[in-house]
């Protein structure tokens, strides 16, 4: 549970630990309605993790995890949080009590969503990610002339398309709301240097895990779901054995307790 580990890391770590937070919540949007899948009408439902439990209690877990993520995170560090309009809003409320400094709204425009079949709203094409600054005090990481040349010298805007994962990155499995690495490996170059730390509280498929080993980044995930730390722990396996390394980077900052090696989620 990643609120009982973000306790036991804040308590080890008072003044911060990790250069950043990428975090995937739940979406509350497994509500028993449908969409289309590969040309077939399929339920929205991702599993008992994602449904809603009302509003006050939604509420009441954004509050926490997001409390504790910015007590782990270093003065300079940031956060980003993925969603859609079922939580996205509540994520940005909650965000703005904790004192977090909004950054940016990112809008991830997918190239090929599925259709609307309900005919009743505008198709769902987009996921909006937030970057917040842990708190207004302090300044922040981002690699402005790295974002500008990948843009091809233009300056990056808010606004980034990009396709949903490819079959290559779920060969090892399926999870129901797996981010592209390209997605994710953008948030990391622009906001973070070889050899930082980078923390994910909800893992899922290890994607966050995959974009760190490939960019020199050091990172801890944390999920609750075993079919889905398997699938992350063997994406690791194999980028590992591409020849990229956990600890490769030569950072002066200390390696992790054993609280933090135990609950890695990497196979030994």
């Amino acid at each position: 549970d990643c609120l009982d580990l973000l306790d036991a890391i804040a308590a080890q770590y008072p003044d911060g630990c990790f250069d950043m937070v990428l975090g995937d919540p739940p979406y509350f949007l497994s509500n028993g309605g449908s969409t289309c899948k590969s040309g077939e009408r399929v339920s929205v439902n991702k599993g008992h993790w994602d449904k809603s439990c009302g509003l006050r209690d939604d509420l009441k877990f954004t509050r926490a995890w997001l409390r504790r993520c910015q007590r782990v995170l270093l003065p300079g560090g940031t956060i980003w949080i993925s969603g859609t309009h079922h939580s996205i809003h509540l994520v940005g409320y909650v965000l703005q009590r904790l004192k977090f400094r909004i950054l940016n709204d990112i809008t991830w425009e997918k190239l090929n969503p599925p259709p609307n079949l309900a005919c009743r709203q505008f198709t769902h094409s987009t996921e909006t990610l937030i970057w917040a600054a842990r708190d207004e005090g302090t300044d922040h990481i981002f690699n402005y002339d790295l974002m500008r040349r990948i843009n091809r010298g233009s300056q990056m805007q808010s606004v980034w398309r990009m396709n949903a994962p490819a079959p290559d990155e779920k060969v090892f499995g399926d999870h129901p709301t797996q981010k592209p690495v390209a997605l994710i490996t953008r948030c990391l170059l622009a906001a973070t240097c070889e050899g930082d730390w980078v923390f994910d509280p909800f893992l899922g498929s290890g994607t966050t895990a995959i974009a760190c080993l490939r960019n020199r980044r050091r990172f801890v995930g944390i999920d609750r779901n075993n079919s889905y730390l398997d699938i992350a722990a063997a994406r690791i396996r194999a980028e590992s054995g591409r020849g990229t390394d956990l600890f490769a980077s030569k950072s002066e900052k200390p390696p992790p307790s054993e609280l933090l090696l135990r609950d890695l989620t990497v196979a030994a």
